[in-house]
């Protein structure tokens, strides 16, 4: 994946465990999971605002590009 999901160590140095992160947000431990795992297609932008407001970081806190471009095979 391209895009790495940083979410673990934001939330080690915040002291927050992702089950307190998951009911702030309101999304569920299953999603918040796919999203750390870096499994997750897709991430709704009102999401990422509520994870950056209750952590208090920045969206490039948490979303890290690697420098690659990813091909998949519905581009083709």
């Amino acid at each position: 994946m391209a895009i790495r999901i940083c979410l673990d160590q934001i939330l080690k140095q915040r002291g927050m465990t992702s089950k307190e992160l998951c009911a702030k947000v309101g999304i569920t431990e299953a999603n918040l999971s796919i999203l750390r795992s870096g499994k997750a297609k897709g991430v709704r932008f009102n999401t990422i605002n509520r994870i950056c407001y209750f952590l208090q970081c920045d969206v490039g806190d948490i979303l890290k590009f690697d420098g690659n471009l990813e091909d998949s095979d519905e581009d083709a």
